[in-house]
């Protein structure tokens, strides 16, 4: 039976296709993105929309990559390298194709982390940005 906190382990993780763990990372990223506009502000929707689009976006993405790479485990990063080098069913369309191969492999870490349980490593990597 599935419940909201289901897990898998690193070893099925791994059996996953990239493009897979990084279509949950997106959802994992964008809800994380959203719930920190919404506990730290009181914009309206229509400003939390447009500063979530530009923190979720391919370049934003990116952008964040370049401070917490360097942060990644030895797993992460071979996670991370399989996104990036991913064929990918689609193509950014306000972004390099640099950035949105950086963005598919940081969110196929973010999702093999949520999908694995592993939400303080989340919590740790995306903190990284704040504290930056």
């Amino acid at each position: 039976m599935f419940t909201l906190d289901s897990t898998i382990s690193p070893q099925q993780a791994k059996l996953l296709s990239p493009v897979t763990l990084a279509f949950v990372g997106d959802a994992v990223y964008s809800l994380y993105i959203r719930e920190k506009w919404v506990l730290s502000s009181d914009f309206r929707t229509g400003e939390l929309q447009k500063r979530t689009s530009a923190e979720v976006s391919a370049k934003g993405q990116s952008a964040l990559l370049d401070k917490i790479l360097p942060h990644f485990t030895e797993e992460e990063n071979a996670i991370f390298l399989r996104g990036r080098n991913a064929k990918k069913p689609t193509k950014s369309k306000n972004a390099s194709v640099a950035e949105y191969n950086r963005s598919t492999g940081f969110e196929a870490v973010l999702g093999f982390l949520y999908m694995t349980g592993n939400h303080a490593r989340i919590d740790e990597l995306l903190s990284m940005e704040e504290n930056s």
